[in-house]
C-alpha cells in the first residue's frame, strides 16, 4: 500500500490539477440536467415548426433559459407540448397535459372576464398577454401570466398557438 502512495504522490506532484468541492459537481449536475431538458425542448419545437411549416421567424430567438413555461396547442387548442420544466410551475409532468386543453388549469376563482378576452383573441387569430388565475394540480393556485400568439404556416392558415407563461406574484 506504501508503494502506492508514494507512486500517487509522485504522480500528482507533476501535474497541476486544482480540487473542485463536491458541492460543485452537484450543482453542475443540476444545471446539466435542465440544459439537456431545455435541449430537448428546443429540438422538439423545431420538430413540430417543420412539420406544421411554420411561417413563425421567432422560432431560433426562443428562450427556453429564462424560465418560462412554452406550450403548444394545435389550432382546435389541444396541447401538443410542453416544456419540461412545466412541472414546476404547475404540478403537471408536461406528458400529463399533452392531449388535453388549456381549460384544465382553470378553475372556480378563474376570472371569466379574463377568459373572454382570451376567448376573443383567440377567435380573432390575434396575439394576447393575461394574467389568469391557474390551480396546480394538487389544487392550489397560481397566477400565470400568459403571453401567446396564433402560428401560421407558410400558407396562411392557422395550425398552432405557442404561449410563454410564467408564475408571477
Amino acid at each position: 500500500m506504501k508503494a502506492y502512495d508514494a507512486a500517487a504522490d509522485k504522480f500528482y506532484s507533476k501535474i497541476s490539477i486544482s480540487p473542485v468541492p463536491l458541492a460543485s459537481w452537484d450543482i453542475h449536475s443540476f444545471n446539466f440536467h435542465e440544459l439537456c431538458e431545455n435541449g430537448k425542448d428546443a429540438i422538439f419545437i423545431q420538430n413540430i415548426a417543420e412539420s406544421n411549416r411554420w411561417s413563425y421567424r421567432k422560432i431560433d430567438s426562443l428562450s427556453l433559459q429564462r424560465g418560462e413555461v412554452v406550450v403548444i396547442t394545435n389550432s382546435k387548442l389541444t396541447i401538443v407540448h410542453a416544456t419540461s420544466n412545466m412541472v414546476s410551475m404547475s404540478g403537471y409532468k408536461a406528458e400529463e397535459i399533452i392531449g388535453k386543453t388549456p381549460k384544465l388549469f382553470q378553475g372556480k376563482e378563474t376570472s371569466q372576464e379574463t377568459l373572454a378576452k382570451i376567448k376573443t383573441a383567440i377567435e380573432s387569430k390575434s396575439p394576447f398577454e393575461a394574467v389568469i388565475l391557474n390551480y396546480k394540480k394538487d389544487g392550489s393556485t397560481y397566477n400565470c401570466q400568459i403571453k401567446a400568439e396564433p402560428i401560421f404556416n407558410n400558407r396562411g392558415q392557422l395550425v398552432n398557438y405557442i404561449a410563454f407563461e410564467r408564475e408571477v406574484a
